[in-house]
């Protein structure tokens, strides 16, 4: 959803847990399928992959095509390398209870540092108009889009939101 869709929301600190947990539940699924009545170890990768394929052209298409927002701006979240530690996980113990205990840890804690390389410019602090925000926030602000973000960006505006916190008062 939003969480994955607009960079300004991947400077949070929610997107760093409900993309990971929302999205892990689709390679699981492909992945026992294909290791029970196969015994093939690379399920999450195979489903992953086709599910960045999906979103590139539902990202291209929707959002770079019928409304000209920049792909920069709706990127989807780099999910490979956490589809291939959960193939690992399985592939080394064939145990389901593994791969759920380490292989979801290890999905998990891999998101947000295989994403930073694309993020992090996007982090960078800017002033503009006597505000501290970040290079992501700035974006939203110019492309302004219907929808929840613009309601939490009211909240959010100006001094309210510290870097790395919650909103202050």
């Amino acid at each position: 959803g939003d969480w994955d869709f607009w960079i300004d929301w991947k400077d949070r600190r929610l997107w760093v847990t409900v993309v990971p947990i929302v999205l892990i539940t689709f390679p699981a699924a492909v992945q026992a399928m294909l290791w029970e009545r196969f015994r093939l170890p690379w399920g999450a990768t195979v489903c992953v992959l086709a599910l960045l394929f999906g979103e590139w052209i539902n990202r291209y298409f929707n959002f770079w095509g019928w409304t000209y927002f920049p792909i920069t701006m709706v990127f989807p979240s780099q999910i490979v390398p956490g589809a291939i530690l959960l193939d690992i996980a399985l592939m080394l113990r064939g145990s389901y209870l593994f791969t759920a205990i380490v292989g979801s840890m290890a999905w998990g804690l891999i998101f947000y540092p295989s994403n930073w390389p694309v993020i992090a410019p996007y982090h960078v602090p800017v002033e503009y108009n006597g505000m501290l925000m970040t290079v992501a926030d700035l974006i939203g602000y110019h492309y302004v889009r219907t929808g929840t973000p613009e309601y939490i960006r009211m909240v959010e505006k100006g001094t309210l939101r510290t870097f790395g916190k919650d909103v202050a008062p």
